[in-house]
C-alpha cells in the first residue's frame, strides 16, 4: 500500500488507526517516522514519504516518534494472510529466528539461499533480514526497559544484542534516547511498581474485535493443568527455546491485556509473538467483514458481532495432537483425554498462582508412549502414534513458516486423517485465513438454519465468494448454535 502516495496521504490527514502497521510515514523535515493515526498535526504533503516496514525508516536515518510510537503498531495483516517465502520469513523474524539462527537459519527454513531471501525482502519491505531483525530487537528493548528493573546489560542481551555497545548505539539511533533516558521517562509514568520476573504489556489491535468466541473458544477448550480461565483472564504454560512460560491474556476495550512470566527472558521476543499469533491480532477485521458482508445470508451475523478473531495455538505440533484426540468425541471428552496425556508425558512447572501445573509434552516425549495405554480405539492410536513420530523426527513440520498445501499434503497422507481434521489444523495451527471445514457438525447446521447448501460440495461451491476469508466465515457460523465456545466464561 506504501506506493499508493494518494491513499496513504488520506489515512495520514484523517488519522485512520487502521492502517497501523500496514505502512509508516516519514518526515523528511523533522527526520521522525510516524504510525498513520499518529495524533500529531500532520505534516505537509510534500514532506511526507512512506515505507512499508520501520526498519525501511530506521535504515532510511528516520527514528521512530516519541508520541505516537510506531515500534508498538500493530503488525502487518499481509504476513498472516499470504503464504509465500516473503509472507513466511516476516513470520520468522517475528519469532526471532534471526536472532536464534542468523540469516542461514532463516534461509534453511525457508529452502532458500541467504541470498534469495535478501532481495525478496529488500524488494517488498525496503529492509533486508538483519535490518528487520534489528528493529525488533529495538522494540523488545524498549519494552523491557521500561516494564522490567533488569540491569541494561541483561536487557541487551535479552533482546538479542551481541554487545551492550551495539544496543546503547542501537536504541540511542531509533529512539533519540539512551537506554536510561527511557527507563526515567517511563517512571514518571503512574502505574503499578513491576513484578520482579513479570513483564506486563500492552497487545495492540485494529477495531474491531470481539471477545466472545476469540477467549470463549480457549477457555471452553482448555487442557487442566496447562490452561485455565481465572478472573477474566485466559492462563497457559508456554514451551520455549531457552526456557518455559506463563502467560495471561486479558480482553480490554482497546487492547489486550498481557501478563509473561518468564524463566528466561531471552524468550520475551517469541513468547509475544506466539500471543499475537494465538488471538489473530494482526487482523485486519474491517476487511474481513466486507467481504463477508456482502453475502446476504452471512451479513446479519457479521452485524451483530463484528470483529471476530480466528482462534489459533501457540504450538503447531500441540495443536495437532489435540485435534486428532478430538475426532468424533466431545469437547469435554477431547479434554479429558489431553489432560491424561498432559500428567503422564508433561513436564511439571511452578505456578504461583496455582492451576497450572504442566507444559504440554513435546513430540519428543510423546514418541515412546505406549499406544495400549491410550483410552482411545485402536485406529485412533495408530492415528496419534504416526503423528507424533512424524513430528518427532521432523519428517512433519506445524509452524507459522510451513508452506500451507504442501503441509496438507503431508497431513492426507497420514492414517486417519481426513478433511476436518487436516482443514481445523490449517485454520488454527498454520493460521490459513482460508481453511474451510463444511463437513463440521456445527457448520451443517448453521447452513440448514440459514438456508445455505447443507451438502459439504454445494456448501464449500457457495463458500467461494467468501475467499479467502473462509477461517473467518466459520467463525461466524459457528456462534448459530448456542455453544460455550461463542461465550466469554462468567
Amino acid at each position: 500500500m506504501y506506493t499508493d502516495t494518494e491513499r496513504c496521504v488520506r489515512a495520514v490527514q484523517s488519522k485512520d488507526a487502521r492502517f497501523d502497521g500496514w505502512f509508516f510515514t516519514a518526515v523528511l523535515t523533522t527526520r521522525i517516522y510516524c504510525r498513520p493515526s499518529c495524533p500529531v498535526v500532520p505534516p505537509k504533503v510534500e514532506n511526507m514519504t512512506f515505507y512499508p516496514s520501520a526498519a525501511a525508516c530506521q535504515q532510511a536515518g528516520f527514528r521512530a516518534c516519541k508520541r505516537c510510537r510506531p515500534d508498538t503498531s500493530p503488525g502487518s495483516p499481509e504476513w498472516n494472510a499470504r503464504a509465500d517465502s516473503v509472507a513466511r520469513a516476516m513470520r520468522l523474524i517475528g519469532d526471532g529466528v534471526v536472532d536464534r539462527e542468523g540469516v542461514p537459519g532463516l534461509a534453511a527454513r525457508l529452502g532458500y539461499s541467504a541470498r534469495q531471501i535478501e532481495r525478496q525482502l529488500l524488494a517488498e519491505l525496503g529492509a533486508g533480514p538483519l535490518a528487520l531483525a534489528r528493529a525488533q530487537r529495538a522494540q523488545t528493548a524498549r519494552l523491557l526497559i521500561e516494564t522490567t528493573e533488569l540491569p541494561m546489560a541483561d536487557v541487551a542481551f535479552a533482546a538479542g544484542f551481541s554487545s551492550i555497545r551495539t544496543f546503547n548505539d542501537t536504541v540511542r539511533e531509533v529512539f533519540a534516547l539512551a537506554p536510561s533516558e527511557l527507563r526515567t521517562r517511563a517512571a514518571r509514568s503512574a502505574k503499578p511498581p513491576a513484578t520482579p520476573g513479570v513483564v506486563s504489556l500492552r497487545l495492540p489491535y485494529r477495531a474491531p474485535l470481539n471477545p466472545s468466541n476469540l477467549f470463549g473458544h480457549l477457555a471452553a477448550t482448555a487442557v487442566p493443568g496447562v490452561e485455565e480461565w481465572r478472573d477474566g483472564a485466559y492462563r497457559r504454560t508456554l514451551t520455549l527455546p531457552y526456557g518455559h512460560g506463563i502467560v495471561a491474556l486479558t480482553p480490554r476495550p482497546d487492547h489486550i491485556a498481557c501478563r509473561l512470566s518468564l524463566t528466561d527472558p531471552r524468550d520475551l521476543t517469541l513468547a509475544i509473538s506466539r500471543c499475537r499469533w494465538l488471538l489473530d491480532l494482526d487482523a485486519d477485521p474491517v476487511a474481513v467483514d466486507d467481504r463477508l458482508r456482502a453475502d446476504p445470508l452471512l451479513a446479519p451475523l457479521v452485524d451483530k458481532a463484528p470483529g471476530r478473531r480466528v482462534p489459533r495455538t501457540v504450538d503447531g505440533a500441540e495443536f495437532a495432537v489435540r485435534a486428532v484426540l478430538g475426532q468424533q468425541v466431545s469437547t469435554a471428552a477431547a479434554r479429558t483425554h489431553a489432560a491424561r496425556l498432559v500428567t503422564a508425558h508433561g513436564v511439571p512447572v511452578d505456578d504461583p498462582e496455582g492451576g497450572l501445573a504442566h507444559l504440554f509434552p513435546t513430540p519428543e516425549a510423546l514418541a515412546g508412549l505406549d499406544p495400549e495405554q491410550l483410552a482411545l480405539p485402536r485406529s485412533r492410536r495408530t492415528t496419534l502414534t504416526t503423528l507424533v513420530g512424524a513430528l518427532a523426527d521432523g519428517s512433519l513440520r506445524l509452524g507459522t513458516d510451513t508452506d500451507w498445501e504442501r503441509t496438507r499434503a503431508e497431513l492426507i497422507a497420514l492414517p486417519g486423517f481426513g478433511p476436518w481434521t487436516v482443514e481445523v489444523i490449517a485454520m488454527r495451527a498454520l493460521g490459513d485465513p482460508d481453511a474451510f471445514l463444511p463437513t463440521d457438525l456445527g457448520i451443517r447446521r448453521a447452513a440448514g438454519e440459514l438456508g445455505l447448501p447443507s451438502t459439504p460440495a454445494a456448501l464449500t461451491a457457495r463458500a467461494a465468494a467468501w475467499r479467502p476469508w473462509r477461517a473467518y466465515a466459520v467463525q461466524y457460523l459457528w456462534t448459530v448454535d448456542d455453544h460455550p465456545i461463542n461465550h466469554l466464561p462468567v
